[in-house]
């Protein structure tokens, strides 16, 4: 049994997420002890130093266009003026670095922190929904009804809590795309009136599982705009927590995912708990199922030694299941089916040019709560896929395939190029600071002005159209492939502060990766501060930038945000001047736009502000210069960002979703005002005649 942590009002200056959001996302991950209790090499190695450290520290610390009814434009200054959070120290500078440069793709007029329940872009920009919960996806799927929901009906209309969203261009078809979008988790006590906590109906559960999965929908543009509409036809599909997969790579087969269900275990029904994710240069979607483990019940009652370490490493707990899928389907329940619980948590790859098509889990890339998978092609076309693992003191990953991409989306590309990510190496990656001896947990800088050092990426696991060999000791390759983290232990990688979403920029090849927040880190019994986590009980998060031998086993890095209030001292933008910034707080999902900035979404901003997007300039003299794009509705979560030329697409995911408020009491009514329920929708922001921040 974990022992819960909330011994103390662990909100005061931390993530604003609500504590709702996070039973029915995470099974409050980060209300219990960490799953990762691996005391490994690199552990003990940093420990001894940093004990006297942290006792110093803790001593000193105890001493002292229009959407509805709710549209709006930034109120803020022209395309110079700064946002500043309520706890700087208000100062307002002009955009740009020390000369007064400007970053193409950046201007725009930044837009304040806020707490409207409003979706705010920039002043002379306007914004639209694509698509929200409940809409029609298929032909003959009926009127979303908020009062008479079913499941069959669900199972026809966009799902619940969008997350990661993707454009791939309809070949043939100018201005058509497919729409591809997580849905990552339902929040049934803002779906349904009148619910009663952990005690579903039988239909709201089966409402839930179909409220779940990925949606493919055809979408087409409009010239002049970045406006996006819907088309419900035959390229359109809903894939749920009950749809057939295909697992590849070793965990296929074995022992280990076997079901009275399915004794050959190679088919799985659904997915679940799919957060982030990306597109292959082949054109599909490969999404991140992520905290899969609070759906399943039964956990108590495995009493094997082997078993339940294994449950726990993944923080499987019957306390934290809000859900409660296994009072109706037996396979959500451990005491009845204990492997159907390793046959989630893998990267699911789905072929849009196919609505017929069975979409494929690949065991190959292990199994983890993944956020997501992003691609990145080097010269010769090896695939290299990077993935972060989002919890406390868990690992960063990559996949090297040992095949090269073949070009064109004809079926013969397209049958091998979906074979690509089920062979190659799994690695996991430890990293080393340059100056470890100068990181004392306060957050100060070291004598070089940065947070930097080098790292290595060590094998896990390697797959051939001939076999797999597992390169860890004492584990077989299936073991290695269902039980990936247990394995990663072993070869001493980083325990990170939740790395999430993580890509490489196409045109320089350097690998970003936002790491959340963990407040966690440095307490008793856990792991100390490092150089890439510099700061005891972290709560607003950094981005990483690893400059990596994609194919190979080395890598430098260095911190480019260490995101807080400006006006703190443990912050840090690149070395950019940071009155002139905006504040950033628990950086979630990357992405880049055409001029080569990075864009950074946030999932609980810990200065007590809605999350945003922000735009992250990387080079020259104003790198580390920081501006809010937008930001979302109270209670909601940035997801998703896709920025183009002509749009920027953001998922709206949770709006409304806080403590002591439900669908009977609703604290939100975006995005269609007046007295409507809150709906999450993917929203497409464009400015009129002009092009994305130019």
């Amino acid at each position: 049994m974990r022992v819960p942590l909330a011994l103390f009002d662990k909100t005061e200056g931390v993530s604003k997420r609500s504590r709702i959001t996070c039973h029915y996302k995470c099974g409050d991950a980060c209300w219990h002890q960490p799953p990762n209790t691996s005391d490994n090499a690199y552990f003990r190695d940093i420990a001894r130093a940093a004990v006297s450290r942290r006792s110093v520290l803790r001593g000193s610390a105890a001493a002292v266009v229009a959407v509805g009814a709710t549209s709006a434009l930034a109120a803020c200054g022209d395309n110079g003026s700064s946002a500043s959070s309520s706890t700087t120290s208000g100062s307002s500078g002009t955009s740009g670095g020390a000369a007064g440069a400007a970053v193409a793709g950046m201007n725009f007029a930044t837009v304040a922190p806020n707490t409207e329940d409003a979706l705010i872009v920039p002043e002379g920009y306007e914004q639209a929904v694509v698509i929200k919960w409940g809409d029609p996806v298929v032909p003959g799927a009926p009127a979303f009804d908020f009062d008479n929901q079913s499941p069959e009906a669900q199972a026809q209309q966009f799902g619940f809590n969008n997350d990661f969203a993707g454009l791939i261009p309809i070949e043939g078809q100018a201005g058509h795309f497919y729409l591809v979008v997580n849905q990552e988790y339902t929040t049934e006590e803002f779906m349904f009136k009148g619910y009663k906590p952990k005690e579903p109906t039988e239909p709201q559960a089966r409402i839930s599982m179909a409220a779940h999965g990925i949606t493919v929908v055809e979408v087409t543009s409009e010239n002049g705009s970045g406006k996006l509409t819907p088309v419900v036809g035959a390229r359109n599909r809903r894939l749920t927590a009950s749809s057939p997969f295909t697992l590849t790579g070793p965990a296929a087969g074995s022992d280990f995912v076997k079901t009275s269900a399915d004794p050959a275990g190679t088919t799985i029904l659904g997915t679940i708990g799919n957060c982030s994710g990306g597109l292959t240069p082949w054109g599909t979607m490969v999404s991140g199922e992520e905290n899969f483990n609070n759906y399943f019940t039964g956990a108590a009652s495995v009493t094997d030694p082997v078993a339940k370490e294994r449950l726990d490493r993944y923080g499987f707990d019957d306390e934290d299941n809000y859900h409660q899928w296994g009072k109706y389907e037996n396979r959500f329940d451990l005491s009845k089916e204990p492997n159907e619980g390793n046959r989630f948590g893998y990267i699911v790859e789905v072929n849009p040019h196919d609505p017929n098509s069975t979409p494929i889990k690949h065991s190959s890339m292990g199994r983890l709560k993944h956020e997501g998978a992003n691609i990145f092609v080097t010269g010769d076309g090896t695939v290299v896929a990077y993935t972060g693992d989002d919890q406390k003191f868990e690992y960063i990953y990559k996949f090297v395939s040992d095949k090269k991409v073949r070009p064109g989306v004809g079926a013969a590309s397209m049958q091998h190029n979906m074979s690509i990510l089920s062979t190659g190496t799994l690695y996991v990656a430890q990293l080393t600071g340059n100056q470890p001896d100068q990181i004392d947990g306060s957050g100060s800088l070291p004598s070089s002005g940065s947070f930097a050092g080098t790292g290595k990426w060590f094998p896990l696991l390697t797959v051939t159209d001939d076999g797999a060999e597992s390169r860890v000791e004492g584990m077989t390759a299936q073991e290695v492939a269902v039980f990936t983290r247990a394995a990663a232990d072993k070869v001493n990688p980083t325990k990170m502060d939740r790395p999430e979403d993580i890509e490489a920029h196409p045109v320089t090849g350097k690998v970003y990766c936002a790491l959340t927040n963990n407040d966690d880190r440095g307490t008793a019994g856990e792991a100390p501060v490092d150089e890439a986590n510099p700061r005891n009980e972290n709560k607003n998060g950094q981005v990483i930038e690893i400059t990596d031998d994609h194919a190979g086993t080395t890598f430098t890095w260095d911190l480019l945000l260490v995101c807080g209030d400006p006006a703190a001292a443990d912050t840090y933008y690149g070395g950019f001047d940071k009155t002139k910034v905006s504040p950033i707080s628990c950086p979630d999902n990357v992405a880049f736009d055409p001029h080569g900035n990075l864009w950074v979404s946030t999932d609980g901003n810990a200065l007590k502000n809605n999350d945003g997007l922000f735009a992250v300039a990387l080079e020259g003299e104003n790198r580390g210069q920081t501006k809010q794009f937008l930001t979302v509705p109270r209670g909601a979560e940035t997801c998703g960002p896709i920025i183009g030329t002509d749009r920027v697409i953001v998922c709206v995911q949770h709006p409304g979703e806080e403590d002591e408020y439900s669908a009977d009491k609703p604290y939100s009514n975006w995005p269609e005002g007046g007295n409507a329920q809150p709906r999450p929708a993917v929203v497409a922001v464009w400015k009129p005649g002009g092009q994305i921040g130019v």
